[in-house]
């Protein structure tokens, strides 16, 4: 009884704590048209994110999220499209969802690689939403993303002592985001279609878990596992011209259906 005691005490104790994490509030109320969307890629510079045999994050993420915007630009010109990035540069996780909600964005999409050290033949594409992990799985990815912090200077300082190692941090941080977790989803699963029946990827489906880039965002975000750069196959494809423009092609027709849904 006294160490759930505890436990309780450190999670308010948290839980308190990370609301004075960024300083950026979060945009005012707005309508559910989607006018404006940040497209983060994930990681940059200094940090290249998880690698394959001769492939980074960083770049796929970067190929990846341009491509996604030149297309989106390109059908719907009436879209604002802004990047937290266009270039191999470092962008703290605070900033990213802090530079979203500046611009009062109506959509985060956030994109990454996966990879596991167990295996090489695991595949597939994941896309998850702000919430409280269900599996190690879905924690293990988060702690991985979360880790970015530990190249930021002062990074326990900005962060008030979040340990991207606690499986108790990564609780505390599915509080939020709860008013845009039904657009989120919505937008989730249209990803995951999409991704089987434009490229015929395997989906690994929709999933919650705490990752800081999402947390503080002031409208629906989703973070995208594009596939397993530790799977050859999937590297080689992730790696190439063709597979980063399929990616970005199945990403940019769910975001078409989301927007005719939202617009309506």
């Amino acid at each position: 009884m006294l160490k759930v005691l505890k436990l309780v005490i450190v999670a308010s104790t948290l839980f308190a704590s990370l609301a004075f994490v960024i300083q950026d509030d979060p945009a005012p109320a707005k309508s559910s048209k989607v006018n404006t969307v940040v497209i983060d890629a994930g990681h940059g510079g200094k940090d290249p994110g998880t690698r394959g045999r001769v492939t980074k994050e960083k770049d796929v993420a970067l190929a990846v999220a341009l491509e996604l915007g030149r297309m989106i630009k390109e059908e719907t010109p009436d879209v604002k499209v802004l990047y937290t990035r266009s270039t191999d540069v470092f962008i703290e996780l605070g900033e990213r969802s802090a530079f979203a909600n500046r611009n009062n964005a109506d959509l985060f999409i956030s994109v990454h690689c996966n990879a596991t050290p167990s295996s090489r033949s695991v595949r597939g594409t994941e896309t998850f939403v702000m919430g409280l992990h269900k599996t190690q799985g879905n924690l293990d990815v988060a702690k991985r993303e979360n880790s970015v912090i530990l190249q930021e200077t002062n990074y326990k300082q900005k962060y008030k002592g979040f340990d991207p190692n606690s499986p108790l941090a990564h609780i505390m941080l599915a509080n939020y985001q709860s008013a845009f977790i039904s657009s989120s989803l919505r937008l989730a699963d249209l990803i995951e279609k999409k991704f089987q029946s434009v490229s015929d990827r395997e989906s690994r489906g929709v999933k919650q878990a705490g990752f800081l880039v999402l947390w503080r965002c002031a409208m629906p975000a989703v973070l995208i596992e594009t596939g397993f750069l530790s799977t050859p196959d999937e590297e080689r494809y992730l790696g190439s011209e063709d597979g980063q423009r399929e990616v970005a092609e199945s990403i940019h027709q769910a975001f078409m259906a989301y927007k005719k849904d939202m617009d309506r």
